[in-house]
């Protein structure tokens, strides 16, 4: 299923501008995909347009004051827990330390996640998460941020 979200990730320059979900289907069968991982991807882009729907998500990034207090902080379930692990979860305090995933974000990012049937869930498939969620609201995340998402950190040597 990930490699149909980054295929339509890289084809489709923003999350509204995919054809209707049949055409699509049709579109990454000719691409040569097999049919259950085009099916499982349109039932989770469904989902994520749902999810995003009615979601606000600022403008930019908006640096307008946030819905959630400064102070508050977002309690995983337990079931959240086992189906992330340490490391998405980590990733994902990092992105929000960072300034750069809002709570709504955040939310639809865990909403997907949690969409997904592999468990625990791998650092690499979240970030494909992430980088679609911010492709369905037509934002480009940063460079550095774009660097986190899509590099290899195994590779990296700390300095």
């Amino acid at each position: 299923m990930f490699e149909v979200l980054v295929f339509v990730y890289e084809n489709y320059w923003r999350g509204d501008a995919i054809p209707e979900l049949p055409q699509l289907e049709r579109k990454l069968s000719a691409h040569g995909f097999e049919p259950q991982e085009i099916h499982d991807a349109l039932v989770w882009l469904d989902g994520l347009n749902v999810a995003a729907t009615n979601t606000e998500v600022p403008e930019e990034l908006q640096e307008q004051p946030a819905l959630q207090a400064a102070d508050s902080m977002r309690v995983y379930s337990t079931k959240e827990q086992d189906h992330l692990g340490a490391d998405c979860l980590g990733f994902i305090s990092f992105l929000e330390g960072s300034g750069v995933l809002p709570a709504a974000m955040r939310e639809i990012v865990l909403d997907r996640a949690m969409a997904v049937t592999e468990s625990p869930m791998d650092l690499d498939e979240l970030k494909i998460i992430v980088l679609m969620v911010y492709w369905r609201f037509g934002h480009e995340p940063d460079a550095l941020i774009l660097d986190e998402l899509c590099d290899d950190t195994q590779d990296r040597v700390a300095h």
